[in-house]
């Protein structure tokens, strides 16, 4: 355990926020349960060392949560090899048994929501109310995997001729090596593990090197639920060990599938260090969506969903809207209404305080692109109509840009940040242009009330999802992905666990009629 644990059954750890109006300057302490609070490696069903350690921030406040075990090569073999040796006994698990452990799991997690989510908050930075809600979001794919994990069912085919029997089965790919991001560091993971364990996969899991504490306490709950060893293992290490062990996870002859979360320009090194071994791969990169207010739009409603998708998690979120595009008609009434709730509705402060609706940004390097983009739209005529700035550590003032072009760097790649950069257009057909204008199709949202151009739209815009009327759109039950470079594969719904599936075709000759 970490040295900032206290020796008994909870761990206090002091923090100080840095920078913000005075009434934003106080303690703040997580006080979670010690056995969720790992600071190990998961190998194999043990808790592992390494030979040195890596410190846990709290973006907030800059302050050290922990240091963890700094994982290199060697455990992520370790770890691959466990899994592979796990794999020949769970694949053989019955469908309900690994239902039932799955299950077992969604109960835990849900037991420790409360804590769960204060280690999100801790080391994520994101607000406490916005962690209960990914906690909730992050077990329901233990929840709905654990029912999808008792419907795989195969096929029989009319044959072409009498004396054969021809069926397909299912059967699990083998080990899969599952990469995380920071930004949602429990759901991240539940939603590939849970598909891939319910399909009878074992995964090492790599989370991001700033929130790790999330996947070891997923790892604590995984014991406890009773996950056989070395079905589930979390290899944690620092940023200047993800290359070595990235290396190992994506080209280690025993791993059969490689899921990731994260950059597209990361995605694509990991496609081809997959290639040598033509793994099985899905992907979920970068988004850059677009969010288009019609003339027609309920403009009341399209202010709350711009609110709801943009500031979400400080605009940290795949399917943040990036790119807003406003019709002429309702373009001033929208950004004087969009003005109001963001002075009205939006507070900054650290992620424990009730009062707080933004917290920082992960780090440094991510208010510095911000900065950047910024800078750049008002360089090149972009009217700075709320905030800009950039305050201490890496917490940034939420941001309205007017007259925006296509031309700004803040339209030509993702922010992840609080910056809202509206363009005003005319036609549809000029903001349907505008939103495909971009090697991402992630996610994308519009407002109208005209029918007909709500399924002209939607089946328009080359996106893998599609909000209507709607900003918060991403659920168990619905199958995340993209188009063109924003990834490979579904994550979530009934097509979730075919990721972690192959399909068998079985002749059965010379049967007597």
């Amino acid at each position: 355990m970490s040295s900032a644990c206290v020796p008994r059954s909870r761990c206090l750890l002091r923090l100080l926020l840095p920078g913000l109006p005075a009434a934003s300057l106080r303690h703040y302490s997580l006080d979670v349960a010690a056995p969720l609070l790992r600071t190990q490696g998961y190998v194999d069903g043990r808790w592992v060392s390494a030979a040195s350690v890596f410190p846990v921030l709290d973006p907030a406040a800059g302050t050290e949560l922990a240091r963890v075990s700094d994982c290199g090569p060697a455990e992520a073999k370790a770890a691959v090899e466990a899994a592979y040796r796990a794999f020949g006994s769970w694949k053989a698990v019955t469908a309900k048994e690994r239902s039932m452990l799955l299950r077992k799991w969604f109960d835990l997690m849900m037991l420790h929501k409360d804590d769960l989510a204060k280690m999100i908050t801790f080391e994520c930075g994101k607000t406490l109310r916005e962690s209960l809600t990914e906690i909730s979001y992050s077990a329901s794919f233990l929840e709905w995997f654990s029912e999808e994990a008792r419907r795989v069912y195969g096929d029989v085919v009319p044959p072409p001729a009498t004396d054969r029997r021809i069926v397909l089965l299912k059967q699990p790919v083998g080990v899969a090596s599952i990469i995380t991001p920071w930004n949602f560091p429990s759901a991240m993971i539940t939603r590939k593990v849970a598909a891939a364990l319910a399909a009878g996969c074992t995964v090492v899991v790599k989370p991001a090197e700033d929130t790790p504490l999330s996947a070891l306490a997923l790892a604590e709950l995984a014991e406890q639920a009773g996950i056989p060893a070395g079905v589930f293992n979390v290899v944690p290490c620092s940023r200047e060990k993800t290359p070595a062990v990235g290396q190992v996870l994506c080209t280690h002859p025993l791993v059969s599938k490689i899921s990731f979360t994260g950059s597209t320009a990361t995605g694509k090194l990991l496609l081809k260090m997959a290639a040598d071994t033509v793994k099985r791969v899905s992907m979920e990169l970068g988004g850059h969506a677009p969010f288009i207010v019609f003339d027609s739009a309920d403009v009341d409603r399209a202010v709350s969903g711009a609110m709801a998708s943009k500031f979400r998690n400080s605009g940290q979120t795949c399917v943040c809207s990036n790119r807003f595009l406003v019709q002429s008609g309702v373009y001033d009434r929208f950004m004087d209404k969009l003005g109001r709730a963001m002075d009205g509705e939006l507070r900054l402060g650290h992620g424990s305080d009730p009062t707080t609706t933004q917290g920082p940004l992960i780090n440094s390097r991510a208010a510095e692109k911000v900065v950047h983009q910024i800078s750049d739209a008002v360089s090149r005529g972009a009217k700075l109509l709320k905030g800009g700035k950039r305050l201490d550590g890496s917490f940034m003032e939420p941001t309205l840009l007017g007259d925006v072009t296509t031309e700004m760097l803040c339209m030509q790649e993702e922010t992840f940040g609080p910056l809202v950069p509206v363009i005003r257009f005319t036609t549809e057909e000029e903001a349907v242009g505008v939103a495909n204008a971009t090697k991402s199709g992630l996610a994308g949202y519009f407002y109208s009330q005209d029918v007909s151009q709500i399924w002209r739209v939607a089946e328009a815009l080359e996106v893998g999802m599609v909000g209507v009327n709607e900003a918060l759109i991403t659920s168990s039950e619905t199958c995340f992905g993209g188009f063109k470079e924003s990834g490979l594969g579904r994550e979530g719904s009934k097509y979730g666990i075919d990721e972690y599936l192959e399909v068998k075709f079985v002749c059965f000759g010379g049967l007597k009629p």
